[in-house]
């Protein structure tokens, strides 16, 4: 840590930045440190500390609400999905990196950590996904399909052909 330039100062007896340490006659005569009320001998470099300290803080803050900003509005992070690819990509990353099952050991703690997160964000993928309409039950799926196979009467006539694609769409549902 870098203490502020400090110049060696006498000050009067009136100054209001004169170092607040009592001395033998009176009060010491430098002047305080910037953000202190103690000049460097008498342990001013505390208070200049502490505001490098509160400044170093306030910058980091800022910067984390200006990347904030940026990752908010970024049109390549679209949704919770892209979020649980890179929680799987760094998943799998970690694992690649083990050579053998002591470095596995060793990853245990943040992989597993990692994965909780997996999941608690896949859960909460879920339930967003389902609030906004956006599964379908099978119930709802089975009339589609109905609905399709209804349409593509209207324009094929040949019983055996309708059939085979009824049977399709049942074959691909229950895969599905």
């Amino acid at each position: 840590m870098s203490i502020p330039e400090y110049k060696w100062e006498k000050v009067a007896l009136d100054d209001p930045n004169r170092c607040q340490m009592p001395t033998r006659s009176g009060y010491c005569y430098n002047k305080a440190v910037e953000g202190s009320q103690y000049c460097l001998a008498h342990g001013g470099y505390q208070g200049a500390k502490r505001i490098e300290k509160v400044n170093m803080k306030n910058y980091k803050l800022a910067k984390f609400h200006e990347r904030a900003d940026e990752l908010s509005e970024s049109e390549s992070i679209t949704s919770l999905r892209d979020e649980v690819g890179l929680l799987r990509m760094l998943i799998e990353e970690k694992i690649n990196r083990c050579t053998d099952k002591n470095d596995l050991l060793l990853i245990s703690g943040p992989l597993s950590d990692l994965i909780m997160k997996s999941e608690k964000l896949v859960t909460a993928m879920y339930r967003l996904e389902e609030k906004m309409g956006q599964h379908i039950d099978k119930t709802k799926l089975v009339n589609l399909a109905q609905i399709m196979i209804e349409i593509i009467n209207k324009y094929i006539t040949n019983p055996e052909v309708l059939d085979a694609i009824g049977e399709d769409f049942y074959n691909a549902l229950a895969e599905a």
